[in-house]
């Protein structure tokens, strides 16, 4: 795909694509409730949808009336007499890793596209497994197809060396069924969709210290309550245009009904820290705080990135374009976890800004990049979204041809009516 660069834009944008972490939670979680739960604005993208068709394979009701996602849910877990088929979603497969293996007696076999059965599952599987999951695959059981044979575990206290919503979230689901109470660390907050809905929907779930990064979970005794909610946009996929804003002279972008999640907004923290003007203002305050963001363009300025990546893990791409279009070095340390994402993003962006002429160091942990003036080239995406859509982005201020952009699809469905929307021309 190739694109072409424009001036400037002016845009208020309301069709971003759904929060996909909050969409791959609800759709999960409806398995734990009793009644039908009826989700608005549901992403509709290749991973979601993946994660839809399971939960129905595993016996949920599923049917869109009216715009609305019904899910109703099967009194029991039952194994299925197939492969359930993750797609590209790491959050679908580690989750469900954490809820099947709680499935007393059951056997469930995960796997995915080609990108994800290469990235590590081991981080889940391992501590499930010292906590007497049964759980197989290659490598150990790192890498899927992943075989689950339910079980019904014991309480556990588990410290995490990483900071995971995915490991978080997958320890948590196996916790709701065990036969007491357990206790759950990790080094720094990550995500904390998983403990907000799932305490809304009736779990208890109970933050032990001010950090909120050690917390008890206990054990189910009932179904949880049905929901009927709205999926706010995504955040991260909303930085996209925010980046666009950013390094477009003279443009300016208002994003509607954004999560704002001070976990998911960490990256729109750093353009502030670079020279941007943004302005939040909470409009709904449902399961999560929503609300619109104004981005204004302003001269960038580079710096270093090393705290809260947690939070800002799935930005870094885009994030590695603005510090290509800032003034001097910016430097991102302490992200190894973007090894082992879609595609190794470390490498992925070393290569591609290079491409692009921008001088670019590598490190195991991260990146330093120095600001430039970039030029059009052809990016390899190497079948991740990100890597493509921030790549994109840059080419509305240089042009820019992306290979194999059809994986923009897994995460964000509209992508390119919203580039076109603000003016881009896209070609083949």
């Amino acid at each position: 795909m190739k694109i072409s660069p424009i001036g400037s834009f002016r845009a208020e944008l309301e069709d971003i694509a759904s929060d996909k972490s909050i969409s791959h939670r609800f759709a999960i979680f409806s398995l734990l409730t009793q009644g039908t739960c009826k989700i608005k604005n549901y992403l509709k993208a290749q991973d979601t949808l993946h994660t839809l068709a399971i939960i129905q394979t595993l016996g949920a009701e599923v049917e869109e009336i009216d715009g609305l996602i019904c899910i109703k849910a099967p009194k029991y877990i039952k194994s299925p007499n197939c492969v359930l088929d993750c797609g590209n979603s790491g959050t679908a497969m580690r989750l469900l890793i954490g809820l099947l293996s709680a499935i007393e007696d059951e056997i469930f076999v995960l796997s995915g596209d080609c990108y994800l059965n290469a990235r590590p599952m081991r981080r889940v599987s391992e501590p499930l497994m010292s906590l007497g999951a049964k759980i197989y695959g290659r490598a150990n059981a790192n890498l899927a197809p992943i075989c689950i044979q339910g079980a019904k575990l014991d309480g556990f206290d588990f410290s995490s060396n990483i900071a995971s919503a995915q490991v978080k979230s997958a320890l948590i689901l196996a916790a709701l069924f065990a036969k007491k109470e357990s206790y759950f660390k990790e080094i720094e907050l990550s995500r904390d969709h998983s403990e907000i809905i799932l305490n809304k929907m009736g779990a208890c779930i109970e933050y032990l210290n001010e950090e909120k990064t050690f917390i008890k979970i206990n054990p189910l005794k009932e179904k949880l309550k049905a929901f009927e909610v709205c999926v706010p946009n995504d955040p991260s996929s909303a930085f996209y245009f925010a980046l666009a804003a950013c390094i477009l002279p003279h443009s300016k972008v208002v994003l509607n009904n954004v999560l704002l999640n001070k976990t998911r907004i960490e990256a729109f923290k750093i353009l502030e820290k670079m020279g941007v003007k943004i302005t939040y203002n909470i409009t709904n305050e449902d399961f999560e705080s929503i609300g619109e963001i104004c981005i204004e363009s302003a001269p960038l300025k580079a710096i270093n990135v090393s705290e809260n990546i947690a939070w800002l893990i799935d930005e870094i791409p885009a994030l590695a374009i603005a510090f290509a279009c800032a003034k001097g070095k910016s430097v991102i340390k302490n992200a190894k976890e973007l090894r082992v994402k879609e595609s190794d993003r470390i490498k992925s962006i070393v290569l591609n800004l290079q491409k692009c002429g921008i001088k670019v160091k590598e490190f195991e942990d991260g990146f330093e990049v120095e600001g430039g003036e970039a030029k059009s080239a052809k990016i390899e995406s190497f079948g991740d979204h990100r890597i493509a859509m921030s790549f994109l982005i840059l080419g509305l201020r240089c042009g820019m041809e992306v290979d194999d952009s059809e994986c923009i699809k897994t995460s964000f469905p509209n992508f390119i009516e919203i580039l076109k929307q603000i003016g881009a021309k896209i070609g083949d």
